[in-house]
């Protein structure tokens, strides 16, 4: 439907650290349906459609466990092109016993579960967006249960676990931050995204193109929670996809004048937001 296209800014891909590479890679082929792409020694860029990597698991030297009460990741979700593919996935969790969480957001149905080393995965479906209700600029969401008798019935007669659907994309992350206002300041006045739901003063949605959220940003770590350690286990950063040179120009330069760096790394600019929340920003 176009929110994970030109002319929109979204998230595009995931690194992700872990421990234990082998581990991780049984895993995300097994347990959620990735097929590897590209593999180094202490590397994997995983996919879906055999073309275009959405995640990258990056095995740490010397890791440290995932730090509690720290900024970072808590989920990055995959987008799945139909709820029939939802309804798929839910079958295979429930043959190979893999307990997961749930929820009914109005906007969309989402599967919780965590990788081996606690990084956090939403795998959801949308709503069609004529479902969708917004009011004065702002989407409503919500943390119902999810109807898993509805939901089963859309499962396909007869076909089997296939993995992923090719057309599955990184729908959005959510991240741990340590003061809300000063990185909504980053997001909105640097990066160009929209407030589109608030919940309190703990947690925000933004998004481009009126999408419900491409990013979620939340303080249930804590107010001031500090950021992990480099060798903790968790997030290396991600990647946004912004329309065109014109665009990443102007990005940069908004994103400078709240104070944050911008700089160069092998021909890709990187930035992190208040919290140490690396991204790359690519067209």
């Amino acid at each position: 439907m176009g929110y994970h296209s030109k002319p929109n800014t979204f998230v595009e891909h995931v690194t992700v650290k872990v421990k234990d590479l082998e581990r991780s890679l049984h895993f995300y082929q097994e347990v959620i349906g990735f097929n590897i792409l590209e593999q180094t020694k202490t590397t994997a860029e995983l996919t879906a459609d055999g073309k275009t990597s959405l995640l990258t698991v990056e095995e740490l030297d010397n890791p440290a466990p995932k730090q509690g009460r720290a900024t970072g990741l808590y989920h990055y979700a995959l987008l799945l092109p139909r709820r029939s593919d939802l309804a798929d996935i839910v079958h295979h969790f429930v043959e190979k016993g893999i307990q997961i969480g749930s929820s009914d957001h109005l906007v969309s149905e989402s599967l919780y579960l965590a990788d081996p080393d606690g990084n956090g995965i939403e795998i959801y479906a949308d709503r069609h967006p004529s479902k969708w209700k917004w009011n004065n600029g702002q989407v409503a969401m919500a943390v119902d249960p999810l109807n898993f008798q509805d939901l089963l019935a859309e499962k396909k007669k007869g076909e089997t676990w296939k993995g992923l659907p090719a057309g599955t994309i990184m729908g959005h992350i959510h991240l741990h931050v340590s003061d809300l206002q000063e990185t909504k300041e980053f997001y909105t006045k640097g990066l160009d995204f929209e407030v589109v739901s608030q919940l309190g003063g703990q947690a925000l949605f933004i998004s481009t193109g009126d999408y419900h959220h491409h990013l979620g940003l939340n303080t249930w770590m804590g107010a001031g929670a500090p950021a992990p350690e480099a060798n903790s286990t968790g997030l290396k950063f991600f990647t946004l996809r912004l329309p065109d040179a014109d665009a990443r120009e102007r990005v940069i330069a908004d994103v400078e004048k709240t104070g944050a760096e911008v700089s160069e790394e092998n021909g890709t600019f990187v930035t992190s937001d208040p919290s140490g929340n690396r991204i790359h920003l690519v067209i």
